[in-house]
């Protein structure tokens, strides 16, 4: 195994946004056969240390490649596309006034001891979510639009903070 090899081809996968859950999960669960503390207890201490290196290398892998955010952010930062999270002008002003209508929503629906209005809100952006998704996979290994892709990330990034904020909201509300 290469030490500086990116976490795809750690677990020998393709460099893709559209993985086997499954096969990351049992090429995780081979490296960490191979690699893990438990095995090296008994070895000198640099093979311990490299033991241990290599877990956390593949534990950040695996972590990094479950998510489909964090993946597709990987993804990004592999071909060199940032996603400029600081710099809101790389959102266009219509996202923008969405995220606050959507902020707003949630505020007043929560202020008002809402739930089927947060409920509504959580299914839609849930379905925002999974279509988004969806719109990233062609993106990235489709049409290969990195520029595109970073765009969508950013709004992906919203949509699944705006989802911890209704969850909240909802137990504030049942609670």
């Amino acid at each position: 195994m290469d030490f500086n090899a990116d976490y795809f081809a750690l677990f020998d996968l393709p460099r893709r946004f559209r993985i086997d859950a499954a096969q990351l999960d049992a090429r995780y669960r081979d490296v960490q056969a191979q690699v893990h503390p438990d095995r090296f207890a008994d070895a000198d201490d640099a093979q311990r240390r490299l033991s241990l290196q290599w877990a956390t290398r593949a534990n950040e892998a695996y972590l990094a490649l479950k998510k489909p955010l964090s993946r597709a952010i990987y993804l990004l930062e592999l071909a060199g596309q940032g996603i400029d999270l600081a710099d809101n002008r790389a959102m266009s002003a219509e996202f923008l006034v969405e995220q606050m209508e959507w902020r707003e929503t949630v505020a007043e629906a929560r202020a008002a001891q809402a739930a089927p209005e947060l409920e509504d809100l959580d299914q839609r952006v849930r379905a925002s979510i999974r279509s988004g998704y969806e719109e990233l996979a062609d993106l990235l290994d489709d049409r290969k639009d990195l520029v595109q892709a970073s765009d969508r990330v950013r709004r992906l990034m919203f949509l699944e903070r705006l989802l911890v904020d209704i969850d909240e909201a909802l137990e504030a509300v049942e609670a």
